[in-house]
């Protein structure tokens, strides 16, 4: 299995042709997972249900933690597709086939058209930077955003080009810097900035460009944000800014709802999350290698770029997957370091290294046997899970096990024993692209079997419940847990009645129009206790309904 022999034009065309077979299949075929991809794709939703774009909502009122940027995007899509989930994760599919090509340009540059090229099909084949162009987050537009405004930086800093070449890259730094605000907040300046100080640190505190050329930088980003920020202020006041500002506070110093984390979260899922990329990555951090100055400063940027990135979430008190997917770009260039110096055999295969990649492939080898044999015989389960009630509940579920589910694992195996195999005949460059192909194959096939179990497992009651009443003229809310899945599978619409969005007044109020409640199983005694008028429907894989009906007058 040979890298294909591939010029820089034919490169593009290849990624781009590979990006687009890889990531906008099957974008519709599972519902979209709570809370993030059902809570953006709602946002998304309301924008095309009331024909307002200048701000994000939900349960239309103002939504003041996230900007809209993505949002737009996503209601781009349902314009033309549609209100569904192919619409919802377009967005980031469209943007695999953006990013593989200019990793590939980035790499080019860098190095040659082999470099850019490991590095495009390494980010491609690492599990997480692949599942997030397969999903609905805001993340992956966050990530390339930043990038590029960090890659603006260090090409205006290089200083064997002309100064009106640094303007212009300057300039392109910082909008990119500005749309990741529009994306996600002032976290992008945040992390340009402490990455742009350590850089300056550790460069002796030399200026790498000047301080106009700083100012040039910073303006572009705030006046690229400001296109929407300032708008925004002319419209509504400073309401978004106040809110939204006040939520980034408490996400960054407490532990958000459901998402509290152990302090070395992301080292974790950094660490088995970018499999097969995580051994190689960790090689190339700790060896030098003879490269070029330019070469050499890249590599640098990256590792104080994935460093900032990693020690500031870790610091933030809510402890999401998605925060620390920033690194996903320093990790895949730092392992393309590495693959690209054992493939030309300037460097050799540690044994070390081996290990390492055995052991983060190990959990994606098991898994799918366990998925196999424990759907075939879910009774087994219950003991390990009798401390968790919804759990349990969960787990009744009627999936179809085909009993294949362990082909995704045997077949990750199978690519292993092979790479190293042909690590040992010294045949370097068929074993990386094995163990990348491998890689690859082993996501789509665990897709294929096990995503659509798992989302009926973990929700596809409430949705299938909301969906059967998105067409009647009625109130949806949850009791006691978190979820936007009847917002979206119940198709909500703006209502007469203000009070719809006062949740007391659904649970106990006077109301017009039947309301009807979900809960999980763990909150089924408190319900019924306190809402006595709430009559009980049915339940189903750990989740409970009920209906309020109102009284005749």
């Amino acid at each position: 299995m040979q890298k294909p022999n591939l010029t820089g034009t034919s490169s593009l065309f290849f990624l781009v042709f590979l990006a687009a077979v890889l990531f906008i299949p099957f974008l519709g075929n599972v519902h979209l997972f709570d809370w993030d991809e059902i809570n953006f794709a709602e946002i998304a939703r309301e924008m095309v249900v009331t024909d307002k774009y200048s701000q994000p909502q939900i349960n239309f009122e103002s939504f003041t933690e996230k900007p809209p940027l993505y949002f737009w995007l996503q209601a781009g899509c349902m314009n033309l597709f549609g209100v569904n989930e192919f619409s919802a994760r377009l967005p980031n599919a469209l943007l695999g086939m953006l990013v593989l090509p200019v990793l590939f340009l980035t790499g080019r540059k860098l190095k040659d058209n082999s470099f850019g090229f490991l590095w495009a099909i390494i980010y491609a084949c690492t599990i997480l930077p692949h599942l997030y162009f397969k999903s609905g987050i805001i993340d992956p537009w966050f990530n390339f955003f930043i990038f590029l405004s960090i890659y603006g930086l260090i090409i205006a800093a290089d200083k064997k080009r002309e100064n009106l070449s640094n303007i212009k890259w300057l300039i392109f730094g910082g909008a990119m810097s500005g749309l990741a605000v529009l994306t996600k907040g002032p976290v992008a300046l945040i992390l340009t900035g402490l990455t742009f100080g350590v850089y300056w640190v550790l460069n002796r505190f030399r200026w790498f460009i000047s301080l106009p050329q700083l100012l040039l930088f910073i303006f572009s980003a705030l006046a690229t944000a400001g296109l929407w920020l300032g708008i925004d202020y002319l419209q509504h006041g400073d309401k978004f800014l106040k809110e939204f500002t006040v939520r980034q506070w408490e996400l960054l110093t407490t532990a958000d709802a459901g998402h509290g984390g152990f302090f070395f979260y992301h080292f974790v899922v950094l660490f088995f999350g970018c499999f097969p990329a995580t051994a190689f990555f960790i090689q190339a951090m700790v060896k030098k290698e003879a490269a070029d100055k330019r070469f050499t400063d890249f590599k640098k940027w990256m590792v104080i770029f994935f460093w900032v990135v990693l020690v500031v979430f870790t610091l933030v008190q809510t402890k999401i997957v998605h925060y620390s997917s920033l690194c996903y770009y320093p990790v895949s260039f730092l392992a393309a370091v590495s693959l690209h110096n054992i493939i030309t055999k300037k460097w050799v295969l540690n044994g070390w290294v081996k290990t390492i990649t055995i052991i983060t492939a190990f959990p994606f080898v098991l898994a799918p046997f366990a998925a196999a044999y424990f759907g075939q015989h879910m009774s087994q389960l219950k003991p390990l899970l009798k401390q968790d009630a919804f759990a349990t509940e969960n787990i009744q579920a009627q999936v179809q096990w085909s009993g294949w589910e362990f082909l995704p694992g045997l077949f990750l195996l199978t690519a292993l024993v092979l790479c190293f195999l042909y690590f040992r005949r010294q045949k370097i460059q068929r074993a990386v692209w094995v163990l990348l192909g491998g890689s690859l194959i082993f996501i789509q096939l665990t897709l294929f079997f096990l995503i659509g179990n798992i989302e009926a497992i973990s929700q596809r009651a409430s949705i299938e419940f909301w969906q059967a009443h998105a067409t009647e003229d009625c109130y949806m809310t949850s009791f006691q847990y978190k979820t936007y899945t009847h917002y979206f599978y119940g198709s909500m619409k703006p209502q007469l009645n203000k009070n719809y969005t006062n949740y007391e007044w659904l649970l106990k109020g006077d109301i017009d129009k039947p309301v009807y409640i979900s809960c999980k199983v763990t909150s089924k005694e408190a319900l019924e206790k306190e809402l006595t008028d709430a009559v009980f429907l049915y339940n189903k894989n750990g989740f409970y309904f009920y209906k309020r009906t109102p009284q005749l007058k």
